[in-house]
C-alpha cells in the first residue's frame, strides 16, 4: 500500500466505513458512491475489481458479481483527511442497476465537454504508449517510433501545412480532420519525448492563473 493510501482511516465511523466516490478513468465522469471497510479496500486492491460493503446485504459486494459489470481499477487515491476514497475504474457495461451508464442519470459517452478532453490523455496514454511499448508490423504508430524522433516530428511539420491550408477553404469536415491528424501526430511526438500531455497542459495552466 502506498503511503497516502495507508493514512485511510477506517475507525473515523463507528461502523468503519469510508466512502469511495467511483470514477471512468477515461472520461472523469462519477459513475457511483459506494461504502468500504477495510476488508472491502483490501479486496479491490488485491483483485482489480471494485468491492463494497453493502449496507442492506451486510457483506463484501463486488460491483458487477451478477451482471458482469464489474469496476476494473485503474487507480486509487485518498483524500486529505484520509476519509474519502476516489477509485478511478474502467466500467465493463452500465453501472448503475437501472441500466443507466451512472447512478446519477448521466451519459457517459464521452459526448461531455471533460469527456472528450480526457480522451486525448486516453490516446497518449493507453493507445500511443502501448504501441511504443508493444510495437507491431501492423501498427502505423510503431512504424512511426521505429522510424525515430526525426521522421515523427517531420509529420508533425508535414499536418500542420495541411492544417493551414485546409484553413483556406470552407470545408469544414475537411479542416477537422486534418486537425485531429495534427493532434495525433503531436501526440505521438510527446511520447516519444517521454512528455505527458499533463505537462504541457501545466505550462498553458500557468500562463493564465
Amino acid at each position: 500500500m502506498s503511503n497516502e493510501l495507508s493514512t485511510i482511516d477506517f475507525t473515523k465511523s463507528s461502523d468503519g466505513l469510508v466512502p469511495a466516490v467511483i470514477q471512468d478513468a477515461k472520461t472523469s465522469v462519477v459513475l457511483m458512491l459506494g461504502y468500504m471497510n477495510k476488508d472491502a479496500f483490501d479486496k479491490t486492491q488485491a483483485e482489480g475489481k471494485v468491492t463494497f460493503f453493502s449496507r442492506s446485504k451486510q457483506r463484501l459486494w463486488t460491483k458487477g458479481e451478477t451482471s458482469d459489470n464489474f469496476l476494473f481499477v485503474k487507480e486509487i487515491l485518498a483524500d486529505c483527511d484520509g476519509d474519502t476514497i476516489l477509485i478511478k475504474a474502467e466500467p465493463a457495461g452500465p453501472t448503475c442497476h437501472t441500466g443507466d451508464d451512472t447512478c446519477f442519470g448521466e451519459k457517459n459517452n464521452g459526448n461531455t465537454r471533460i469527456g472528450e478532453a480526457a480522451f486525448l490523455n486516453y490516446l497518449q496514454k493507453d493507445i500511443i504508449r502501448d504501441r511504443k511499448l508493444n510495437p507491431s508490423d501492423d501498427s502505423y504508430t510503431s512504424s512511426l517510433f521505429k522510424r525515430g524522433v526525426n521522421k515523427i516530428a517531420q509529420k508533425v511539420g508535414e499536418e500542420a501545412v495541411e492544417v493551414v491550408i485546409e484553413a483556406k477553404d470552407n470545408d469544414d469536415g475537411l479542416f477537422k480532420g486534418e486537425v485531429s491528424d495534427l493532434l495525433f501526430h503531436l501526440l505521438v511526438l510527446l511520447e516519444q519525448k517521454n512528455i505527458d500531455l499533463d505537462e504541457v497542459i501545466s505550462v498553458l495552466r500557468s500562463r493564465h492563473s
